[in-house]
């Protein structure tokens, strides 16, 4: 199989995913569970290596470019943010520091927001994708995840944004809590009693999610139910909080699936008018497009 002409990566907190290109053609395509989470510093190139080293031709420099966790301050090298409001992608890439002369590695700079504090890393880079597949698009961007980001978009720039803890705590209590006794498995009725009470009352949340437990203990309730109850009191928690953002506006939900159907249903329980976006594809595109702000490939630098 031919070397790519270049590398995307799209390095989160729990994995690392990339693709080798000839052009915007995939021809390659690996991934890991080496994310920033697993990392110190100097692990981030043996864990990039241990994916494309057989990919990287001698003699040759190949350009990686890196969206995600890579550039945060616990990252491979820190990219500052960008100061919102402003477009998706802007300015230029950081350049982090490699030993394997094959590889020049540059990072895309998140994007902050000063008041109310909040920070977006990787997920410009979907939202900047998704707007060279929807040029002129103006609305509201969900992009569900472990970190779940609700994203004003209007003339190409990001106006607001706000982050919420939906997946990571999802996972936390259903993995790590009492509540993992009592969850397992899916039920869609589950799922939207959850988002029922939770939009309905999220100040109830904390003694809404005791009940699964107890409900489990005294009354035998279907695994599958809870856990499907679980994610929907707790999305339906954030979509309470969300809804300045999704009110009155069309929404695109950029993620993967069944999240992106999740989030889909629970807001189509209110109308609102939504769209579903793969992450993958989103995240490609606004790699490819952040490639053009590369400078000339230069040999990296060596400690």
């Amino acid at each position: 199989m031919s070397a790519p002409d270049w590398i995307a990566a799209d390095w989160g907190s729990a994995h690392l995913r990339v693709w080798g290109l000839s052009g915007d053609q995939v021809i390659r395509h690996a991934s890991s569970d080496q994310g920033m989470g697993q990392l110190a510093r100097e692990g981030f190139e043996p864990a990039l290596l241990a994916l494309v080293g057989d990919w990287l031709p001698e003699g040759q420099v190949t350009p990686v470019v890196v969206c995600g966790m890579a550039g945060s301050r616990q990252g491979w090298v820190e990219a500052p943010f960008r100061a919102l409001p402003c477009a998706p992608l802007g300015g230029p890439l950081v350049q982090a520091t490699c030993r394997d002369l094959r590889l020049a590695v540059h990072v895309v700079p998140g994007l902050k927001q000063v008041k109310p504090a909040d920070v977006i890393c990787g997920e410009e880079t979907r939202i900047a994708g998704f707007l060279v597949r929807n040029p002129g698009w103006d609305g509201v961007i969900c992009l569900p995840g472990t970190h779940s980001k609700w994203v004003h978009v209007s003339a190409g720039e990001v106006v607001s944004c706000q982050s919420f803890l939906t997946g990571e705590m999802f996972s936390l209590l259903s993995k790590s809590s009492v509540l993992r006794h009592s969850v397992a498995g899916w039920a869609d009725e589950g799922f939207a009693e959850g988002v029922a009470q939770g939009m309905e009352r999220p100040e109830r949340l904390m003694a809404r999610l005791f009940s699964i437990r107890a409900e489990g203990l005294l009354e035998g309730r279907d695994p599958a139910f809870a856990r499907a109850r679980l994610s929907g009191l707790m999305i339906g928690a954030e979509l309470a909080a969300a809804k300045p953002y999704w009110l009155g506006q069309r929404v695109a939900v950029i993620g993967a699936e069944p999240l992106v159907q999740h989030y889909a249903q629970a807001l189509g329980t209110f109308s609102v008018p939504v769209t579903r976006h793969d992450a993958t594809e989103m995240t490609l595109a606004g790699l490819a497009t952040a490639r053009a702000l590369l400078p000339q490939t230069k040999r990296p630098c060596v400690n």
